[in-house]
């Protein structure tokens, strides 16, 4: 067989084979999203949305069909709807406001109607890839631009004709403060700043469209994320001063690679509407933190200071996450979905970091 031939069959099949995966819609393909591509792209057909075209080239570099659009402008979210039976909704909310406007944007998306070229040529987001051929060649001459787009097959863990799944990353912040007590899921929301209400507020709006039942949601909320390149070494750099002890809030941690691993898990085996702390086993104020990644870098430890003259120096906004102490358990991600944390907590990460060595020989 000529070799231009045998190129040929190999990058056929293999597009066949992209085809026939299951399909995971990212929406917000960050830092953290990315490590789920990592973890997933052998395994699923992964689309990531984005607002900004010029990611499409790193997006198709690490095997993502990239999607344009914005969740500030609904009108550019119309190709979502039947896509994907699996989501991965990672975006942040917009930036003022309580209410959670990026969210109801992109709930209307995932759950409008399929468009009238798809409907008229049959197609659902689990008709088998063979029929989808099929039908979308009888369906030609009506096709429009946004419906280029066809899905195929559901991921093999969820139901044939089940509906469709979301996993939405919010944050502990919805709990506010609560005095450094260990609280579990069943604690009540009291957000204490804009940011938070926006998040009680995606949260509210996933609850009421699975309660619809135009979806089923899980929630995973999640505290400060950590890895080598998402560290407090440019704050420890700066000199930025952390609380002293008395005065100091208990935080709570994730390595970005556990948290990816966790998203991914609840995919398949999280229950409908179940909230799920993403955090692993660190006890840990936020100075302490501080103190530890500074150690394990060989650099100085943060300046202390008590809290009101952090009112007086800081800013509003380093000062807001100063104001909020908890302590989450995380026995739900145990226990229900069975995680197995590959870093159970901050120390574990650091002491695979080694300092840089000082002085002579």
């Amino acid at each position: 067989m000529p070799a231009a031939v045998r190129g040929y069959n190999a990058s056929t099949m293999n597009a066949t084979r992209t085809l026939r995966r299951p399909r995971v819609l990212i929406v917000g393909c960050g830092d953290v999203g990315m490590r789920c591509v990592e973890q997933l792209q052998h395994r699923a057909h992964i689309f990531a949305l984005t607002s900004h075209a010029e990611r499409r080239v790193a997006l198709r570099a690490a095997g993502v069909t990239p999607l344009v659009g914005d969740l500030d402008q609904p009108h550019s979210l119309k190709r979502l709807a039947g896509l994907a039976p699996v989501v991965l909704h990672l975006a942040p909310p917009q930036k003022d406001g309580d209410d959670d406007t990026r969210t109801r944007a992109l709930l209307a998306a995932l759950t409008a109607p399929r468009t009238r070229a798809a409907a008229r040529a049959g197609l659902t987001a689990h008709t088998p890839i063979g029929r989808q051929r099929r039908l979308r060649g009888a369906a030609t001459s009506r096709k429009t631009a946004e419906t280029a787009i066809v899905p195929d097959a559901p991921p093999r863990a969820a139901p044939r004709r089940g509906p469709l799944r979301v996993v939405y990353a919010s944050t502990s912040g919805v709990y506010g403060d609560c005095g450094g007590a260990l609280i579990d899921e069943t604690q009540p929301v009291a957000p204490a700043n804009a940011r938070a209400k926006r998040r009680v507020s995606a949260e509210r709006q996933l609850r009421q469209a699975a309660a619809r039942g135009a979806l089923r949601a899980c929630i995973a909320r999640i505290p400060g994320i950590y890895a080598a390149n998402r560290l407090p070494l440019a704050r420890l750099a700066k000199r930025t001063p952390a609380l002293i002890d008395a005065d100091d809030v208990y935080t709570n941690h994730i390595h970005a690679d556990d948290l990816a691993a966790i998203l991914l898990r609840m995919t398949t085996h999280g229950s409908p509407s179940r909230v799920i702390h993403a955090s692993d086993d660190s006890t840990l104020k936020m100075g302490e933190y501080f103190d530890r990644v500074a150690d394990a870098y060989g650099v100085e430890r943060a300046p202390r200071i008590s809290r009101q003259a952090a009112e007086q120096q800081l800013e509003p906004m380093m000062l807001s996450f100063m104001r909020e102490s908890r302590q989450l358990a995380n026995r739900r991600l145990k226990r229900e979905l069975k995680v197995r944390l590959t870093y159970r907590d901050v120390d574990a990460f650091l002491r695979t970091v080694r300092a840089p060595r000082t002085g002579g020989n």
